[in-house]
């Protein structure tokens, strides 16, 4: 009986250590699952703040016209200057603002959490909680 007794305890070891190795590496997966997601999240982040820079820049461009117009007037078509320079301001901000909003959305589409991640995992403990049954 001593040697079926070892022989169990080794199995049973054995069992245990390769418990243990499945557990390893699922975390391990999961993990890199995590990462490639959140990678996925900070490149659609980068892409809503270039939006953002672009939208700024108009907004910097704008501010040059006035000052250019202001120094130096603008008298065109019959039109007084002042409604010369709201004219021209007017159309930059407004590509600005469409922009500020595009950047905005992009950013609203936003995750902020690992979804697959989230679910393989709770398919993972589910599939646990069945066997154990």
């Amino acid at each position: 009986m001593t040697g079926q007794q070892d022989e169990m305890e080794r199995t049973l070891g054995q069992l245990a250590a390769d418990a243990i190795h499945d557990i390893s590496s699922m975390m391990r997966s999961e993990i890199e699952l995590a990462k490639a997601e959140i990678g996925a999240d900070a490149k659609r982040t980068g892409l809503g703040a270039a939006t953002f820079v672009v939208a700024g820049v108009f907004a910097f461009l704008a501010l040059i016209l006035l000052l250019i117009s202001a120094a130096y007037g603008l008298v065109a078509a019959g039109l007084a200057p002042w409604l010369s320079f709201l004219i021209v301001a007017g159309v930059l901000l407004v590509l600005g603002a469409v922009l500020t909003l595009v950047g905005k959305s992009s950013i609203g589409k936003l995750k902020g959490k690992p979804e697959r991640t989230i679910k393989s995992a709770q398919d993972t403990i589910a599939a646990i909680r069945t066997r154990r049954s």
